[in-house]
C-alpha cells in the first residue's frame, strides 16, 4: 500500500520511518510546505531502508500522493511547553483548512489517518471537510495513552506490556480515562494478577500510574521538546491494520454517533479496524465512576468542538 505523510515534522517523520524499516507501506510519500524538509527526511528514511525493508521513500507536492490508499495528517504547529492540546485548536485549525482539500483532489478513496493536536477536535474538523463517512477519518487518538498505561502496568507486574489489555478511553489529553476496572493481565484482572504475584495495586500506585499516563507528554515535552518516537509508531500500527485488512482492535478517535448521551462527538474507544477504516465500535463494560469520566470527556470535547465554524 501506498502512504501519503502531510507534514515531515518530527511525528510526520517518524512515523514514515516506522513504516518504512518494518516494511507496512509499498512507498511512502512525505509532502511539506517546507519542501527541503521533506525532501531531507525522505532522503534520510530511505538510506535505512536497505537493512530492512524494499519500501520506497520519496518526497513531493499534493500531486504525489495519487493512488495513497491512507494519508496520514501530521501536520500544524507543535505543543508548546505548558500548553495543553485543546490549545492548539484555532491554530491547527487554520493549517487544516488547507490541507484536506488538497489531499482528496488527488487521492479521493484514502482513509485519513489525523495525528495533528488536538486530535480528537481535528478528527471531527477533518470529517466535516472532507465529506467523508467518519469510518474513513480515523484519528490516532489513544491509542498511544493506551500504550502508556499498558507499558506502566507491565513494568508494576513485572511482565511485558503485550501481555496486558487495557484501554484509556475518550479525549487524547487532559480529560482520558484509564479504565482500571475491565483492565487484565493475561486472562485475569490486573487487580487479581497484582495480588497473586504479591504486587498490589493500590490506591497509591494507580494513582501514580494515572498520573504517569495523563501527563506523559507534558514531561516529555519539557525534557526534549516534543513526543514523537510513541506516536510513530502508533501510527504505523494503525496503517498496518488498514494495509493487512487486520480487523485488529485499537483505541482511535472517530467521530461516533452517541457516547454517553453525548451525539456526533470524536474521541476514542476501542475499535476494529481494517482495510474499510472502521468496522465497528466497542463500548468496554465500565464502573460508574468510569461512566461519568467518559460522560465528562466527551461533553468537553463536544463543547470545543461546536465554537469552530468551518
Amino acid at each position: 500500500m501506498k502512504v501519503g505523510i502531510v507534514g515531515a515534522g518530527m511525528v510526520g517523520s517518524t512515523a514514515g520511518y516506522a513504516l518504512a524499516l518494518t516494511g507496512t507501506a509499498s512507498e511512502v510519500v512525505l509532502v511539506d510546505k517546507n519542501g527541503s524538509l521533506a525532501l531531507a527526511q525522505a532522503e534520510d528514511i530511505a538510506h535505512a531502508t536497505p537493512f530492512h525493508s524494499a519500501t520506497k521513500v520519496t518526497a513531493g507536492g499534493y500531486e504525489a500522493l495519487e493512488g495513497a490508499g491512507v494519508v496520514i495528517l501530521a501536520a500544524g504547529v507543535s505543543q508548546k511547553p505548558g500548553e495543553d492540546r485543546l490549545s492548539l485548536l484555532e491554530r491547527n485549525a487554520d493549517v487544516f483548512r488547507s490541507i484536506v482539500t488538497s489531499v482528496l483532489s488527488v487521492a479521493p478513496d484514502a482513509i485519513l489517518l489525523v495525528a495533528s493536536n488536538p486530535v480528537d477536535i481535528m478528527t471531527d474538523i477533518a470529517t466535516r471537510l472532507s465529506g467523508l463517512a467518519p469510518q474513513r477519518v480515523i484519528g490516532s487518538g489513544t491509542i498511544l495513552d493506551t500504550a502508556r498505561f499498558r507499558t506502566l502496568l507491565g513494568r508494576q507486574l513485572g511482565i511485558s506490556a503485550q501481555s496486558v489489555h487495557a484501554y484509556v478511553l475518550g479525549e487524547h489529553g487532559d480529560s482520558e480515562v484509564l479504565t482500571w476496572s475491565n483492565a487484565l493481565a493475561g486472562s485475569v484482572s490486573v487487580a487479581s494478577f497484582a495480588e497473586q504475584v504479591g504486587k498490589p495495586l493500590t490506591a497509591e500506585i494507580r494513582a501514580l500510574i494515572d498520573d504517569n499516563v495523563r501527563n506523559a507528554a507534558y514531561r516529555i515535552i519539557e525534557g526534549k521538546g516534543a513526543t514523537y518516537y510513541g506516536i510513530g509508531a502508533g501510527l504505523q500500527r494503525i496503517v498496518k491494520a488498514i494495509a493487512l485488512d487486520q480487523r485488529a482492535v485499537l483505541s482511535v478517535s472517530m467521530v461516533t454517533q452517541l457516547v454517553e448521551g453525548v451525539d456526533d462527538v470524536a474521541l476514542s474507544v476501542p475499535r476494529v479496524i481494517g482495510a474499510a477504516g472502521v468496522l465497528a465500535d466497542l463500548f468496554p463494560d465500565l464502573d460508574d465512576a468510569e461512566h461519568k469520566a467518559l460522560a465528562r470527556s466527551a461533553h468537553i470535547i463536544k463543547e470545543r468542538t461546536g465554537s469552530i465554524r468551518l
